[in-house]
């Protein structure tokens, strides 16, 4: 489904992303870990075509994502329309007047009709558990509930790929365990997730696979999650744990 390729990203002169080279196929579960500034969310914005390699190339469904095919319109809207970005920080995503209409955005803006973006929000709202929360004003929530409405509000564009920075973020154990199960259940209903994060503790159970990003911006190793989360030594050598 993802493919890079030899893929280099500079940010000015310094080099964010160093010589990464990822197969992802479909219905894959993979967590990317390493130190901050390594390089981790810099690479989930390239997969959801934000921002564009130096060098290298990247293939979505054998098709090659660039600026200037992320710059037509339509072409740009069935790609997000596949591919779901949530990122770290909820209010850098949330816009709208109340949930409804927050989570509502995207399949309008897809040319939905209103019974169906009507059918798609109800859905998400029970799916995230934040029916009360349907006529409520995002910037009033806490930080766990706007990361409910930024997942329900992704979600309701049914993506192939969910792609996750950081969701764990200032969220209570509860919300950790909710979104630990809810992760869960969308791979197993046949979602790509593809998730940052450094809360190992609330993650067992989601991930089959993990890329290791080196605080020199490369992926150092891509192996079974299980594996390299019980490798103490080696995550300790890597400043991950």
């Amino acid at each position: 489904m993802i493919q890079i390729k030899d893929i280099i990203f500079k940010y000015k002169d310094a080099e964010v992303l160093k010589n990464i080279n990822v197969d992802i196929k479909e219905g894959e579960s993979i967590a990317l870990i390493g130190p901050n500034g390594s390089g981790k969310s810099t690479f989930l914005k390239l997969l959801n075509g934000i921002i564009f390699a130096t060098k290298g190339k990247y293939y979505f469904n054998s098709e090659e994502i660039d600026k200037k095919k992320m710059e037509n319109s339509n072409f740009s809207k069935l790609f997000h329309k596949k591919v779901g970005f949530v990122f770290q920080n909820s209010d850098a995503q949330l816009f709208c007047s109340n949930v409804y209409d927050e989570i509502a955005f995207g399949p309008r803006q897809m040319g939905m009709d209103d019974k169906e973006v009507d059918r798609r929000v109800c859905d998400c709202l029970r799916l995230l558990d934040i029916e009360d929360l349907k006529d409520r004003e995002p910037y009033n929530l806490s930080g766990g509930e706007k990361k409910r409405v930024a997942i329900a509000a992704v979600l309701a564009l049914n993506p192939e790929v969910l792609i996750l920075d950081e969701p764990m973020n200032a969220i209570d154990p509860k919300g950790k365990k909710f979104l630990r199960e809810l992760m869960i259940k969308l791979n197993n209903s046949g979602k790509t997730i593809i998730c940052s994060t450094h809360d190992f503790e609330y993650v067992q159970g989601i991930f089959k696979r993990v890329l290791v990003f080196a605080e020199d911006h490369s992926i150092i190793r891509d192996d079974d999650y299980d594996i390299v989360i019980n490798d103490n030594s080696f995550l300790i050598e890597n400043n991950i744990k």
